[in-house]
């Protein structure tokens, strides 16, 4: 006779694997073999169709140190029964290799807060949908379904019944339409609604019809919509329970609330955990006031993460695992079965590798060059770990001259296209392919698509003006009246020098690169400075409009990304962590010609276009036609000068770290590990 969940609850298999797999009847289903299952979605299945296709009721087992680790949640209660955290119907994970088992910790490092830390964050990342590891494939996650109307206009997500906050608390469909309404298009608490959350310039409208189904509603069609919850950062939920009883809105004595821990109003009391921002790794509660959060009672905010925050400060942070989370094993184990993670913020590339070749990073991919593959590669005994290649997206560095630069002389010269074109022309990118990326990797134009991701990006696109011609680029430049002066340095059209200084940042681009390009550009009569900052010193000069040019990956240009985000496609034609120009363009737009400069007629178009691009499917015969006359503007003006494309690039894995299967690809694109599901790692036993 089999059990039921709760009776087998009752007779203590509440921790242990043993015990728990010695009740089970269910088969203990991996990747490797499915024993005969074929689920919905890959690698995962809903509880009721697991066990329907298994014959089997699924038995849960908790961690055995789960209590300890919850005491370390400041706020939270005693634990209930496992049963009571797990929504009704969880969702049942297939692990790659093994069932694993608990304990350990992942240990990683990033430059700081906000600086170059997504790696880290996608180990617990969890949102409405994500992409399986084909990367191609929409699977669920927090959400248990969704369902479109026939135009694209509506979109209707189920949740999990039962699904509970880190805190215990009912997570609901009011917790999505609260993140919408009452955070996004609050303006006591978001001064202004990010633009990627208008949806033709439009909020939607988000109603909670019942505690597990929501309904977004759009102005117009938004087909490609799912793309950006299975990629995207940003979560769309936050906890009205927590943050709402600072607003008057959800709580009677709110303004007793706010004064007694010292807020001025309803934004500053949410900000001081939602931190005005969706990127969940902003400064948290702790480094902006230690004692306020202890006196609220709370760290960090709730969460539906795999980890939550329980310690920061300026060195790292630290978490542990999130006793509701909604996950467990084909074997009934709640995951994560890594209960704990310790992030480390190291500056220094060499600090960086000097940890991983000594065996103390766990799993490391982000800001990982090529060219720190080979000392990787000969260290991988003496520490442990596995250095591979892994295809990438979206890493074509870009040099973007800044077309609305605050000096007027270097605007002129940056708007002239034959600029950018004399500049491409003179660097030799198959010697920075040879010096820089180890030989690897295709010289290539910068386009606004990823070319293994859609169809509309043509040869004829990315090989535009990438030969090196110096005798053709000091043409275009004596053709603009740029004339070499006694020192064999150009001078503007004033009389001074040219210069141009390259401010950059190795997160974003190798140092050995802006050196080379340096002499080339220099051989051309261009005086050029470089300096490295860090990464936020560059995107605060460059969000600032205060430099000479752009300079990142090109990543975000992934099908999927831009097919439900136009961020990369119109000025400023990135975000605040990749801005690649145009500020002055994008307020012209913004205000409707009441500040800023008027787009050129081509560059004023990609804002109509990328509409357009919105609403097509993406693949869809329209979608490509419009997307590649969106590319030829972007070529045509060379707004972004690439360099090379298809660069493999280095992660690393400690020996012991297992259920790991290779990238597919390594991406920012597909949020990192978001679609590798780190939450069934686990570590071996030494």
């Amino acid at each position: 006779m089999t059990l039921s969940i709760r009776a087998r609850l009752l007779l203590g298999v509440t921790s242990g694997f043993a015990a728990g797999a010695a009740l089970a009847d269910c088969p203990p289903v991996t990747v490797a073999d499915m024993q005969g299952l074929t689920p919905a979605f890959p690698q995962q299945f809903e509880l009721a169709e697991f066990e329907a296709a298994a014959s089997c009721d699924l038995a849960f087992v908790e961690n055995p140190d789960i209590a300890d680790l919850n005491a370390r949640i400041l706020g939270n209660p005693d634990l209930p029964p496992l049963a009571d955290r797990l929504p009704a119907e969880p969702l049942v994970v297939a692990p790659y290799a093994a069932i694993g088992s608990y304990g350990g910790v992942i240990t990683g490092v990033s430059r700081g807060t906000e600086s170059g830390t997504s790696d880290m964050l996608s180990f617990r990342h969890v949102n409405l949908v994500r992409y399986a590891d084909d990367l191609k494939t929409i699977v669920p996650n927090v959400a248990k379904s969704w369902s479109w109307n026939d135009d694209y206009t509506q979109l209707t997500f189920t949740l999990r019944a039962g699904h509970k906050w880190s805190d215990g608390a009912p997570f609901t469909a009011h917790d999505i339409a609260f993140w919408y309404n009452d955070i996004l298009l609050n303006p006591a608490v978001t001064e202004k609604t990010p633009d990627r959350w208008l949806f033709g310039g439009e909020p939607a409208v988000v109603e909670a019809v019942d505690d597990v189904t929501v309904t977004f509603t759009f102005a117009s069609p938004q087909p490609n919509l799912l793309n950006r919850w299975a990629v995207d950062y940003g979560q769309t939920f936050q906890p009205r329970h927590f943050l709402g009883r600072f607003m008057d809105k959800y709580n009677a004595d709110a303004a007793a609330l706010r004064a007694e821990h010292g807020f001025a109003s309803e934004g500053e009391a949410v900000n001081f955990y939602y931190g005005n921002s969706d990127w969940k790794d902003v400064p948290s509660a702790m480094m902006k006031d230690a004692e306020k959060a202890a006196a609220i009672g709370a760290n960090a905010v709730p969460t539906l993460e795999s980890h939550i925050v329980v310690e920061e400060n300026t060195e790292g942070r630290r978490l542990v695992a999130n006793p509701y989370f909604h996950m467990v094993d084909t074997a009934g184990h709640q995951l994560p079965y890594i209960p704990e993670i310790r992030e480390d913020y190291v500056p220094e590339r060499e600090v960086v590798n000097l940890r991983i070749l000594n065996g103390e990073v766990v799993f490391k991919q982000q800001a990982l060059e090529l060219n720190d593959f080979p000392l990787l590669k000969e260290n991988e005994a003496r520490g442990g770990y596995t250095a591979t290649l892994a295809p990438t997206l979206g890493e074509t560095v870009y040099y973007g001259f800044n077309r609305n630069h605050k000096d007027p002389v270097l605007r002129t010269i940056f708007n002239d296209v034959r600029f950018s074109q004399a500049m491409s022309l003179g660097m030799d990118r198959e010697e920075i392919k040879e010096i820089v990326y180890l030989g690897q990797g295709r010289p290539s134009q910068s386009v606004p698509a990823e070319p293994a991701t859609v169809n509309f990006v043509t040869v004829d696109h990315v090989t535009a003006f990438i030969d090196h011609d110096p005798a053709r680029a000091n043409a275009l430049l004596d053709e603009m009246g740029l004339e070499r002066g006694s020192d064999g340095v150009r001078r503007r059209p004033d009389g001074a020098p040219l210069v141009v200084r390259i401010v950059f940042a190795s997160q974003g681009s190798p140092v050995q690169l802006h050196e080379l390009t340096r002499d080339y550009w220099s051989d051309l009569g261009i005086q050029v400075d470089i300096r490295e900052v860090t990464s936020d010193e560059y995107r605060s000069s460059a969000n600032s409009n205060e430099v000479d040019v752009f300079i990142w990956k090109n990543d975000g240009i992934s099908g999927p990304f831009i097919s439900q985000d136009a961020t990369m496609l119109v000025p400023p034609f990135g975000d605040f962590f990749n801005p690649g120009g145009g500020f002055d363009w994008a307020t012209w737009v913004n205000t409707e010609g009441a500040e800023g400069t008027e787009p050129p007629a081509d560059i004023l178009s990609l804002w109509d276009l990328a509409g357009q691009f919105l609403t097509q499917p993406l693949g869809s015969a329209e979608s490509d036609r419009i997307g590649a006359e969106i590319v030829d503007i972007h070529v045509d003006n060379l707004l972004k000068v690439g360099v090379i494309a298809d660069i493999p690039s280095p992660y690393v894995h400690r020996n012991d770290l297992q259920n790991l299967k290779p990238l597919t690809a390594k991406t920012y694109d597909f949020y990192w590990t978001y679609p590798y599901r780190p939450q069934q790692w686990f570590l071996a036993e030494n």
